[in-house]
């Protein structure tokens, strides 16, 4: 198959690249940088067809789509920076892209009659409960502009197609940019002590493992909506720091903080960032390995 990759300057479209080239398909990625600016590991991603693409621009995103001619499109391109989506500035440029740049892809998506892959998040719910947000769930309440242009990403894609994944994630780490594990073993080096907070309450997602998931789910028909983390248990942003320097064998303290104590955040977080991944299994379709296996494998990458 042929696929058309966008966002491959970040964590999961370089992963997705990779991926795809590893099972023996036809990747080309895209960004919106003239050239290739992720990290220069020397991988598939590194050395596949790239094409310049800014989403929010219909004509260039027909032009792209229609000369490439893709079986199926993995959208990976996102607005994700949560708190700075907030300031009025900025928030145009956000919809533009989360919304407007996800549309333009649908709408040629259908004319070629190919697939496509929305990558979406717990944020187009409010994250009240504690109840495990369910795939098919339409009780959406975004609390954040973030999660709201998420949620018209997705009505953009399930309105205008019907050969659609529409794959909801969480807590995102990788190889390609910045992520939390990242920040939390730089921090580590330089403070005795940190807080984080307890009571948002979710699942790591690895790159990675979602990468194949992905493909898994593009070689099937088996369309829909889906929610894909690591296994492994339903964890605070606390735990998964206090296991991030267990596994990295660093002696640096974690205290557990309310979101209120710790303050800071523009954007309103989700307390209940759980996702039901059941419908992973009744599709067929292989979990994610825990996210406690994941760490481990993505510290000693990170560390070579």
């Amino acid at each position: 198959m042929k696929f058309f990759v966008t966002g491959v300057g970040g964590q999961l479209g370089h992963d997705v690249v990779n991926e795809l080239v590893g099972r023996g398909h036809v990747a080309v990625g895209s960004d919106i940088a003239p050239e290739y600016e992720g990290i220069a590991d020397g991988s598939a991603v590194t050395k596949a067809e790239y094409r310049q693409l800014d989403i929010t621009d219909a004509r260039a995103v027909e032009k792209v789509l229609m000369d490439v001619k893709p079986d199926a499109v993995i959208h990976c391109a996102a607005w994700t920076a949560v708190d700075l989506a907030e300031d009025l500035d900025k928030q145009e440029k956000v919809r533009a892209i989360n919304s407007f740049g996800t549309e333009n892809i649908a709408h040629i998506c259908k004319a070629l009659d190919c697939k496509m892959t929305y990558i979406s998040t717990d944020y187009v719910f409010d994250g009240q409960g504690t109840e495990p947000w369910k795939p098919d769930c339409k009780d959406y309440k975004p609390l954040n502009v973030y999660g709201q242009t998420k949620l018209e990403g997705e009505l953009a894609v399930s309105g205008t197609l019907e050969k659609f994944f529409i794959v909801r994630i969480a807590w995102v780490f990788g190889l390609n940019g910045k992520n939390f594990i990242k920040t939390m073993l730089n921090v580590g080096k330089t403070h005795d002590t940190v807080r984080v907070v307890n009571d948002q309450i979710g699942t790591p997602t690895y790159t990675l493992d979602l990468a194949r998931l992905l493909v898994d789910m593009n070689e099937t028909e088996k369309y829909g909506y889906y929610h894909a983390t690591n296994e492994g248990g339903f964890i605070s942003w606390y735990d998964f720091t206090c296991e991030i320097y267990k596994q990295a064998g660093m002696s640096t303290k974690v205290l557990p903080v309310t979101s209120a104590e710790y303050g800071l955040s523009k954007a309103a977080r989700p307390f209940n960032s759980r996702l039901d991944k059941s419908k992973l299994v009744e599709a067929g379709f292989k979990p994610l390995p825990t996210w406690q296996d994941a760490l481990s494998r993505y510290l000693k990458e990170i560390s070579e």
